[in-house]
């Protein structure tokens, strides 16, 4: 979902009620962002509070290649980092992930064996539909078990959109919090639906429902079932006693637009890209009784918070023995306390950008390629800005380009090299980067660990290459993977 997506934020079809009231009624983050503008990575983040690169999710396939996990990728969230369930058990949580997992689909890289009780989803995205003969359709597991397939027992109609998934979902998220409130356990449930992924889908109740088409559709439903898990928490008078956070894991998809993207509202470009509409989010923290109403917080956030933020809510503190970029919300959300922060921005391996205060400085431009471009992949769609989406990648290491995002939140008007602000923003920002770099451990890359048992397909001109190769400097660029 874009950041745009959102009544709150100023959609002008209004169609999310239930999240403009969980807003009302608690706190709205309008300078919150993803831990990178692609799923995967930014699932690692959310869930170790460390950037991407810090955890291997990343590729060295090309610099600023962007890269997740389809079934070509057999890489993973590693056994050494500590995931957010794992450590909730130290204070006897119970966890289920319901949805979308995308840390790795061979069995090392189960939910199960990184401290979630529970799992009703899938390791991958809804992509699809495959033949099952050069490729099978995406496997839907209930903990250990596959107890189906998107597109057969799962179906999801392309054509139409119609899909019951997200209904699934939200039983599935219901009946747990009705067996842990039972149970008087505390838990912790990580929410993890995909409806709003290309091919777009929504159940029949919601299709044609929308004033945006099939992509508002899935919207509206994934908003009433917001509502529907926030009255049931008030039905069982644990609301009060319940962090409740909604955001996303990157900006809208405008690869897809019309028909199947959203909206990053005013911001620059979308998902793939570290322009503001590819990693700013919608994000909303709700906590009756504790959170006061009506609040809006200018901390700038990000999804590695929700790692920190949850510990503290559970009496637990940090791992101490890694780096970890995450900060606790609280003091913001209950306190009104803001924090200085640098956030990072990264696309594989390269650091793009970073944002600190109101200025952000890009030492990398890129959207996409030529060659992309030509075909008619288009990252920013009616967004040209001179200089600035670039379809080559542009080196600015020397002389970042620099936008303040108070006055230019399309990141439109760089400042002036000349400027007394410029220079300003410039020293400010430079020792902050060095120190970030001079620290920096990158983790063994997960993102272009091939096997050939998994790789049956190949574009034409690249059967002979065999393994996928690290560094793939000889790789013509239409056989990297993911492409």
């Amino acid at each position: 979902m874009g950041w745009g997506d959102l009544g709150v934020n100023g959609e002008p079809s209004r169609e999310t009620p239930n999240l403009d009231r969980m807003a009302a009624e608690g706190t709205l983050f309008p300078n919150f962002y993803s831990a990178n503008p692609l799923c995967s990575p930014s699932r690692a983040a959310l869930l170790t509070g460390r950037l991407p690169i810090r955890s291997g999710f990343y590729t060295t396939n090309g610099r600023a290649r962007n890269a997740y996990t389809p079934q070509e990728i057999v890489g993973g969230i590693p056994d050494d980092e500590l995931l957010l369930p794992e450590l909730l058990k130290g204070a006897g949580y119970v966890s289920k992930i319901v949805g979308k997992w995308h840390l790795g689909h061979r069995p090392q890289f189960h939910p199960l064996k990184h401290g979630f009780d529970e799992w009703f989803g899938s390791p991958n995205c809804h992509f699809g539909p495959y033949d099952n003969r050069a490729r099978p359709n995406i496997p839907v597991y209930r903990d250990w078990e596959m107890v189906g397939r998107y597109y057969e027992e799962f179906p999801i109609d392309v054509k139409t959109g119609e899909a019951n998934l997200t209904q699934v979902y939200l039983q599935e998220a219901l009946d747990f919090i009705k067996r842990q409130q039972a149970a008087q356990r505390p838990f912790f449930l990580y929410w993890a639906i995909d409806a709003t992924h290309a091919p777009v889908y929504a159940s029949r109740p919601f299709l044609g429902t929308s004033q945006r088409g099939r992509y508002g559709d899935a919207v509206r439903e994934i908003d009433d079932s917001v509502g529907k898990i926030l009255g049931l928490l008030q039905t069982l008078r644990i609301a009060e006693n319940t962090f409740v956070f909604f955001t996303s894991d990157n900006g809208a998809a405008l690869i897809s637009a019309p028909k199947q993207g959203g909206s990053n509202g005013p911001f620059l470009c979308g998902k793939q890209t570290t322009f503001e509409g590819g990693v700013r989010e919608p994000a909303i923290a709700w906590w009756p009784g504790r959170i006061p109403a009506g609040q809006v917080s200018h901390q700038l956030g990000s999804v590695m918070d929700l790692f920190t933020t949850g510990l503290s809510l559970a009496g637990l503190a940090p791992p101490s023995d890694r780096a970890i970029d995450g900060l606790d919300l609280l003091p913001a959300v209950l306190q009104g306390r803001l924090t200085d922060r640098p956030i990072f921005y990264y696309r594989g391996d390269t650091l793009m950008a970073v944002t600190l205060g109101q200025y952000k400085a890009h030492f990398w431009t890129w959207t996409n390629s030529w060659e992309e471009f030509r075909q008619g992949v288009d990252f920013c769609p009616g967004q040209n800005v001179s200089g600035v989406t670039t379809h080559t990648q542009e080196e600015h290491t020397k002389l970042p380009l620099i936008f303040h995002l108070g006055r230019d939140p399309g990141e439109r008007y760089p400042l002036s090299f000349a400027s007394t602000e410029y220079l300003d923003a410039l020293r400010g920002i430079t020792p902050v980067v060095q120190q970030h770099q001079k620290a920096l451990v990158p983790g063994q890359p997960q993102l272009n660990v091939c096997n050939q048992a998994v790789m049956n397909w190949a574009p034409p001109g690249c059967e002979k290459l065999g393994k996928c190769l690290t560094p793939p400097e000889s790789i013509p660029e239409k056989c990297f993977w993911p492409h």
